[in-house]
Formats: structure tokens, sequence, C-alpha cells
């Protein structure tokens, strides 16, 4: 999986690394059990700081996309469980949806936006 991380994104370098993680399991590049590079390694290979890379792993441990293994370090696990998911989604959709409604962007439109993305996540353009 290749990484970007746009040094001039005002977006934090650890929230991006983050992002980045989820869409590669969401788009099937990283499966369950696939093991990722250690907090050193992945600095390293993106020129970032150590503390950033562990920074996201953390994160992306305390909401259930990694776990941490002694012998393979981060390794995908999707042990989320689906409510908890669907209530996420719906805090975070619940902005979006309220912004988009502010702008004058309709239902269908917002419907056929989903769809799309879904499309895409899952390669069915």
């Amino acid at each position: 999986m290749i990484l970007k991380i746009d040094f001039e994104s005002e977006e934090a370098l650890y929230v991006q690394l983050c992002n980045q993680i989820i869409r590669g399991i969401a788009t099937e590049t990283l499966h369950e059990g696939d093991s990722l590079p250690s907090v050193r390694q992945l600095a390293d290979e993106i020129g970032i700081n150590m503390h950033t890379v562990n920074k996201a792993y953390s994160v992306l441990k305390q909401e259930g996309f990694l776990r941490l293994d002694r012998r393979r370090g981060a390794v995908i696990a999707l042990d989320m469980d689906k409510l908890r998911a669907m209530d996420e989604m719906k805090d975070d959709l619940a902005l979006i949806v309220a912004r988009g409604i502010c702008r004058d962007v309709g239902r269908d439109q917002v419907h056929a936006l989903v769809d799309e993305l879904y499309d895409e996540f899952l390669g069915q353009e």
C-alpha cells in the first residue's frame, strides 16, 4: 500500500495516516491479518516522526481497526462491531448532511454521491 502524506495540508499527519489505512481496508488493499510496517520503518519510509506513526496506530487500535501483536507488530484486525460502526457513521454523516442542507444539496444528490463512493471503494466503476 502506498501512503501519500500531504505536508501542506491543515489535517494532522497522524489523521492523514489513519484515514489512508482505513481507505486501504475499505478498498481491500489491506485485509484482516495483514501486518503493517513497524512504527520506525513506516516513519522512515514516509519521512515523518515515529511518534506520529505511533499515534496513528494507537488511534486505529482504539477504533478497532488494528491490534498490536508483540511478534507481528501492527496487524489489521477488524473487530469493531457493526452497531458501533453504524453509530459512528451516523454521527459523522449527520454533520455532513447538515452542511449539505445549508448549501442546498438535495437528498437525491446525497444518495447518488454515497452510491458513487461505495462503487469506487468496491471497485465497481
